[in-house]
């Protein structure tokens, strides 16, 4: 679950708090930081909203693609 380590780099990278992406996913920080932990899979839904949250395509989430939007 090479996810796990990139949506903890974009949430820091954009000096975000965990209580923050969990609110705008609709979930506690509990179940957020399971995800940044792998401990739980990242539900499809979650996933759009991190895409849209971060301006990436859910290729470079889920790490097959290292190309983010501003290197196209």
């Amino acid at each position: 679950m090479k996810y796990v380590y990139i949506i903890r780099n974009l949430r820091e990278d954009h000096d975000y708090t965990q209580e923050y992406v969990a609110h705008i996913l609709h979930t506690s920080q509990t179940m957020y930081s399971r995800y940044e932990r792998g401990e739980t899979e990242l539900p499809l839904h979650h996933l759009i909203r991190l895409c849209s949250l971060y301006n990436v395509s859910a290729d470079y989430i889920l790490g097959l693609s290292t190309k983010k939007p501003s290197e196209s």
